[in-house]
C-alpha cells in the first residue's frame, strides 16, 4: 500500500507542547513532487513484554497526533531477536556490551528492513552505528531502581532499605552498577549473575533455589503493571540509576528526513536534555558494561539542571559520586565536564 502526501494533516496537527508540527513525510528532494511512501512503516523491536509495551506506547503517541496514520494501519511491528537476548548466562560485558541489545535491530534499520527502531535508551551505546541517529526520546518514567525481596527476607524499613537482607544473602543481578552500590552499602552480601526479562527475574527470586533478592528498574515494573512487586524503591541518592533509565528512544536512518521530522513532533522536551547530559557523561567516560557508572539528571526551576554522576569498582571498595549544575542549554557540556572530574579523581584501574 502507498499513501500519497500526508503533508496536509501533519501541517494541521499540533504537538503536545503547542508547537506546530513539521511538514513530515514530504520528499527530502525539494524538486521531487507527489512523493509517496510504501506502507506499512515497519517498526523494529525486541520481543520481550517490556520492549513490546514500549513499542506500542510509541505507536500510540504517533497515531494520537496524526489519527490518519492509525486509520490507514500505517505501522507494523517487526520483532527482532538480538544477541543480548540470546545469551542469558553471562554478563553483557563478556559477550560484547550493551550494544548487543540493538545490533541486529540497527542492521535491519540500516538495510531498510525496518523504518524505525524502539529501544530502552539505557541499552543503546553512546556512539551509534554510521548512518543511524537517535531521532527522539519519549517522556521519562520513574528512573529509580527497585529492590525485589524473596519470601525468606525480612520486611524492610525506610531507614535501612537493605535491612531486609540477611547477612551474607545472595542477590541476583547482572548490572555491575547495581552490584557496586549494593556491595558498597552492604559488603557482606553475595552477588550472582541473573539475566532475562522482567518476568523471568521475578520468577527466579520467588523460586526456592533462587537468590534472596534482585534489583530491577522501577520503570519496567510500572509499565508492565508490576510495581507491586517492588519491596523497596531505592532513592536516587542511595542507588544512582543507569544513564537514561526509564527513557524510551527511537532511532532511524540519518538520511530519512521525513521520519525524523515526524518524530520531532513527539519528542519530550524534558527528557531530551537529561538524556543528552547523561549520555554525554557516559560517552566521555567511555563506559563499558565492565565499568560501574551511574548518571541521573534532574531539571530545576529557571532552566537549569543538576547532574549526578557515579563511578565505582564492581566490588564496592571504591565509589565516587559527584554533582554538577548548569543551564539546560548546556546539557551535553555538563555531562562531559562532570565525567572529566570523575575520571580525574578516580584510581586508574577503574577505567583500565
Amino acid at each position: 500500500m502507498k499513501l500519497s502526501s500526508l503533508d496536509a494533516p501533519l501541517e494541521r496537527m499540533r504537538s503536545p507542547h503547542g508547537a506546530g508540527a513539521p511538514q513530515a513525510l514530504r520528499p527530502a528532494n525539494p524538486h521531487r513532487q507527489g512523493s509517496t511512501r510504501a506502507l506499512p512503516l515497519k517498526v523494529g523491536t525486541r520481543g520481550s513484554p517490556l520492549a513490546l509495551w514500549q513499542t506500542r506506547h510509541f505507536l500510540s503517541l504517533i497515531t494520537r497526533v496524526c489519527p490518519l496514520l492509525r486509520e490507514v494501519n500505517a505501522f507494523e511491528e517487526h520483532i527482532i531477536a538480538t544477541s543480548g537476548d540470546k545469551v542469558q548466562d553471562r554478563r553483557l560485558a563478556d559477550i560484547g556490551g550493551k550494544g548487543l541489545f540493538a545490533k541486529e535491530i540497527h542492521e535491519a534499520l540500516a538495510d531498510g528492513r525496518v523504518d524505525f527502531a524502539v529501544h530502552s535508551l539505557k541499552d543503546l551505546e553512546t556512539e551509534l552505528p554510521p548512518g543511524i541517529v537517535l531521532a527522539c526520546t519519549l517522556r521519562r518514567e520513574d528512573s529509580r531502581d527497585a529492590l525485589i525481596l524473596g519470601p525468606e527476607c525480612e520486611a524492610p524499613c525506610a531507614e535501612d532499605p537493605f535491612g531486609g537482607l540477611k547477612r551474607g544473602a545472595l542477590v541476583g543481578t547482572a548490572s555491575v552498577r547495581r552490584q557496586s552500590q549494593l556491595l558498597h552499602a552492604r559488603p557482606d552480601l553475595q552477588v550472582e549473575i541473573i539475566r532475562g526479562n522482567v518476568g523471568a527475574r521475578l520468577a527466579k527470586v520467588r523460586a526456592d533455589d533462587g537468590p534472596a533478592a534482585s534489583l530491577l528498574a522501577l520503570a519496567g515494573l510500572r509499565r508492565l503493571e508490576l510495581a507491586h512487586e517492588a519491596s523497596v524503591v531505592l532513592d536516587e541518592e542511595i542507588m544512582v540509576p543507569a544513564a537514561c533509565q526509564g527513557i524510551v528512544g527511537v532511532t532511524v536512518r540519518a538520511d530519512d528526513v521525513e521520519l525524523r521530522e515526524l518524530l520531532s513532533v513527539i519528542e519530550d522536551r524534558d527528557s531530551a536534555p537529561v538524556a543528552a547530559a547523561e549520555r554525554a557523561l557516559l560517552g566521555e567516560l567511555d563506559g563499558s558494561c565492565r565499568t560501574p557508572i551511574g548518571a541521573h539528571a534532574r531539571l530545576l526551576p529557571g532552566g537549569t539542571m543538576q547532574l549526578t554522576g557515579l563511578v565505582a569498582r564492581a566490588d564496592g571498595s571504591f565509589l565516587l559520586k559527584r554533582r554538577l549544575s548548569g543551564s539546560v542549554a548546556d546539557a551535553a557540556r555538563i555531562g562531559v565536564e562532570l565525567a572529566r572530574g570523575l575520571r580525574r579523581d578516580s584510581p586508574a584501574d577503574i577505567f583500565g
